[in-house]
């Protein structure tokens, strides 16, 4: 397969370029950049010049390919509804280039999405159109597709990881690091799904491949690890003391990561793991976590 696919340069997306390239893929890579132009050339991938809000650009990269993997998202969390919202559009655009054949798009949200009830494990059948959560509106978007007849499935993310990042786990050790703490909220019981990066390029690749036309996958590993385990070992690894602080005072420690510090979002990839034959291998979160003393100094 031609498969067109947007956040190319990313932590997640160049994972997923050379994941598709390693299995015969050909892979035409979104790219705004010379510098990301030359990063996908090195990986054996054609740039395509263009990006989320260029609108024309994602028809045309959609037009020319066998497949669209959408990995790229703004994660600039100060201003999460506009970049929900600005997802939704770049999801549309690309779905319009597809409509009237069976190419597939795999689109991507969060597994919250998929919380069917406060400690319950996420599950791929759970959808809430009313979701508190704005990323609710990339499934919209994908929905509406679904309904036009546009072969798009949705591909749900957990904290994922590696030695150098992990998610919403990245903001939290530089919270640490400012604040000389690393803290949890309350007991610190809240659970966070995880994978690690090369996990859930493999699923990508899964997806595009074989992936059923309305399904929702969870790229999950791990179905909930603590935030007090994860709050713990971000201390040991930058030598800091690990406190748990009130619900009234997340606000200003965390500061825009106060809207996830406390969340409960175990998630279950069950249901994906049997429809694909996914079986997740890499490093769990809080060994790659622990491999942090390498940034710390």
């Amino acid at each position: 397969m031609r498969v067109f696919v947007t956040g190319a340069t990313g932590f997640i997306g160049s994972a997923v370029v050379k994941e598709l390239i390693g299995n015969g893929h050909d892979v035409l890579g979104l790219t705004r950049s010379d510098a990301g132009a030359r990063a996908l050339a090195a990986a054996g991938a054609q740039a395509h010049r263009g990006d989320l809000e260029d609108l024309d650009s994602l028809r045309a990269g959609a037009a020319g390919a066998d497949g669209v993997i959408h990995c790229a998202f703004d994660h600039d969390f100060s201003n999460f509804v506009a970049n929900c919202e600005k997802d939704q559009r770049a999801i549309e655009a690309l779905g319009s280039a597809l409509r009237g054949s069976d190419r597939p798009l795999v689109i991507t949200s969060g597994t919250a999405m998929g919380n069917p009830a406060p400690g319950q494990a996420a599950t791929e059948d759970v959808f809430d159109a009313g979701h508190a959560n704005p990323r609710r509106l990339s499934e919209l978007a994908g929905a509406a597709l679904a309904a036009d007849g546009v072969n798009v499935a949705v591909m749900r993310l957990p904290q994922v990881h590696d030695p150098v990042k992990q998610g919403l786990i990245t903001y939290a050790v530089g919270i640490a690091r400012e604040k000389g703490v690393s803290a949890y909220v309350g007991a610190g019981l809240n659970r966070y799904p995880a994978a690690h990066v090369l996990d859930v390029a493999r699923l990508y690749r899964f997806a595009v491949e074989k992936g059923q036309p309305g399904a929702r996958y969870h790229a999950v590993a791990e179905e909930g690890v603590s935030f007090r385990e994860i709050a713990e070992v971000i201390g040991r690894v930058l030598k800091l003391p690990t406190v748990s602080i009130a619900p009234e005072a997340a606000q200003a420690h965390f500061g825009w990561m106060a809207m996830f510090a406390g969340l409960d979002m175990p998630a279950s990839s069950a249901r994906t793991q049997a429809a694909l034959g996914w079986r997740p291998t890499g490093p769990k979160l809080l060994a790659d976590l622990a491999q942090l003393r390498l940034e710390a100094g």
